[in-house]
């Protein structure tokens, strides 16, 4: 292991241990605040759940009685993806407070990594899929798709980034 040199003063030691242990204070509200919310394919389930796993509400649409003997595992399936959501979403709003690299030494501590990090986690659309698709629904061909608007000024984008929240991004946890 490489020795790292400690330029910083005692002074500034002893502060940043103290806005650390300050933000550590924070992560059990944080996780009280995280939630996650899945659904079924048709509709007829879903769920909220916290971090903790507390399961905060339950909807059924009148026509989930129709599913028989396959509503327990559908009910039981549906928590689990609403957990894994309260967990990326705790782990989303510690990060923002703490920083990557203590969030990920929690998940080291914990031996729960973040859902994003999962091998079968869905990596999303790409923009050439999202144009294809929208020029299917708005039939035309992704060629004559409307040309990207011209950069705006930097006052409009010094305002955009203003009122830009970062927990609106999927993390890469």
């Amino acid at each position: 292991m490489d020795e790292v040199p400690i330029t910083l003063t005692t002074r500034q030691l002893i502060s940043q241990a103290r806005a650390r242990e300050e933000a550590m204070s924070q992560v059990e509200e944080l996780m009280a605040q995280a939630r996650g919310t899945a659904h079924d394919v048709d509709g007829q389930v879903e769920i909220t759940v916290d971090a903790r796993g507390k399961l905060l509400r339950l909807w059924l649409a009148p026509s989930a009685v129709n599913l028989g003997d396959q509503l327990g595992p559908l009910v039981v399936e549906i928590a689990q993806v609403a957990m894994r959501e309260a967990t990326q979403d705790g782990y989303n709003k510690v990060a923002l407070l703490l920083g990557e690299d203590m969030t990920s030494m929690i998940e080291q501590m914990t031996g729960l990594p973040a859902p994003a990090r999962a091998e079968d986690d869905d990596p999303g659309m790409t923009v050439a899929e999202f144009q294809r698709q929208r020029a299917e629904r708005l039939g035309s061909s992704p060629e004559s798709a409307p040309a990207p608007a011209p950069a705006s000024s930097v006052e409009d984008e010094d305002a955009y980034w203003d009122s830009f929240d970062p927990a609106s991004l999927r993390s890469d946890r």
